[in-house]
């Protein structure tokens, strides 16, 4: 090319990236470096990343962990392209996903194999630089990698970071769903319909509930017997009635006062109450009802993601047909034109997973 040719091109060893400078600011696509792997970390070449409602929130500033400028991004599939000195069960070329909370490997949760709750932890996306960009660097690759078998494209794979792992082990873990359970699940974006599309898969009755009538619809398509539209319907009465004395299970897949309280008094005697959602601002500090807890000897936990060694689970359903994740994904867009989705909470209330599969 000639001079005038080369000053549109990028300089080499960069990439095309979608970066914030301040809180609630811009956020625009520039070209940033490319990264480079440290002794134990990866550079993956992103092949698709989910919009979660996670990355609003840290676009928000609600996340301490995030400092700017920042290229958000946590929920991503695709190849290794380049390994760190000390990287030694990976190469380049190798098909990849990875939780979004990834564990140092060596402290002792870690070592129980509990790296979700790791204190150390590293997150693309929060404490470091994320997949809304060509490559990621992902830290602590042999404790953090996941293989994605080979059948499983990146769009569907894209999934697997967040939404479909964290409700996974929310459902089975968590909840410890068992076949013919009721599990009511209080919000249907991407996480409430990952719940209810597993608990399907694990034999459970699940009860959706939202104030969307689309999202109710696409709930009983992914795998709800029932339905509660708690925009017009008294929530906890409804529940109960449905499963002749409360959920045996119950998640809150959207984070609010309102949400929580509703699962945690739609429980039968002896039910699970699981906070999935994020809570911040007046609702993380929300009023718990403890009579009811205690009269009813309930139990309350959280739910922060899965473990790499656990995905061998979710591909066990996923081999066997009873699990598709590509059934979550409601369209795909450029880096581009995702960035009005990444700005707005509003976009979340799309019926589905919004996916990113064009970088470059």
């Amino acid at each position: 090319p000639g001079a005038a040719d080369c000053a549109l091109l990028p300089p080499l060893n960069s990439m095309k990236a979608a970066l914030f400078r301040e809180f609630q600011g811009q956020l625009t696509v520039e070209t940033v470096p490319d990264p480079v792997p440290t002794p134990t970390g990866v550079i993956i070449r992103v092949e698709a990343t989910g919009v979660c409602r996670s990355d609003w929130h840290g676009w928000m500033g609600h996340d301490p962990e995030i400092h700017l400028p920042h290229v958000p991004g946590h929920e991503f599939a695709g190849v290794i392209e380049e390994i760190g000195d000390r990287v030694i069960n990976w190469k380049s070329g190798d098909r990849v996903t990875a939780p979004f909370v990834c564990g140092c490997g060596t402290c002792r949760f870690c070592e129980a194999g509990d790296q979700q709750v790791c204190p150390h932890q590293f997150q693309p996306g929060f404490t470091a630089w994320g997949s809304f960009a060509r490559f990621v660097m992902l830290e602590h690759a042999e404790e953090n990698l996941v293989r994605l078998p080979q059948d499983l494209d990146f769009t569907a794979a894209a999934s697997l970071g967040c939404r479909l792992a964290t409700s996974y082990r929310a459902v089975a873990h968590q909840a410890r769903i068992r076949p013919g359970d009721w599990l009511a699940v209080h919000g249907c974006g991407g996480v409430g319909l990952s719940a209810i599309m597993i608990a399907s898969a694990l034999g459970a009755r699940s009860i959706a509930v939202d104030i969307d009538p689309a999202k109710l619809s696409r709930a009983r398509q992914l795998g709800a017997l029932e339905t509660v539209d708690a925009s017009c319907e008294d929530v906890c009465p409804a529940i109960i009635a449905l499963t002749g004395g409360g959920a045996h299970s119950s998640i809150d897949a959207l984070g609010s006062s309102i949400t929580a309280t509703n699962s945690i008094n739609c429980l039968r005697p002896r039910g699970r109450h699981v906070q999935v959602g994020l809570m911040t601002g007046e609702d993380s500090r929300s009023t718990v009802p403890f009579d009811r807890i205690v009269s009813r000897e309930l139990e309350l936990y959280g739910s922060h993601g899965m473990q790499a060694h656990c995905y061998h689970e979710l591909f066990a359903l996923i081999a066997q047909g009873s699990l598709d994740p590509a059934q979550l994904v409601s369209r795909t867009t450029s880096l581009e034109e995702a960035l009005p989705a990444l700005t707005a909470e509003s976009s979340f209330g799309e019926t589905g997973i919004i996916v990113i599969d064009r970088i470059a």
